[in-house]
């Protein structure tokens, strides 16, 4: 099995895919809300 199936994973708030952790993501995980730059880019356009 790799060694990623046991990170946590969150739903993308933007365009509803999952996305995993990742290591630059460990200080904020909690307030992580975007799979990628271009959905937090779309998020704040529509706003």
């Amino acid at each position: 099995m790799p060694h990623h199936a046991d990170r946590p994973t969150k739903i993308c708030v933007c365009c509803g895919r999952p996305f995993q952790w990742r290591r630059k993501w460990k200080t904020v995980w909690e307030q992580v809300r975007y799979c990628s730059d271009r959905c937090r880019n779309q998020a704040r356009s529509k706003a």
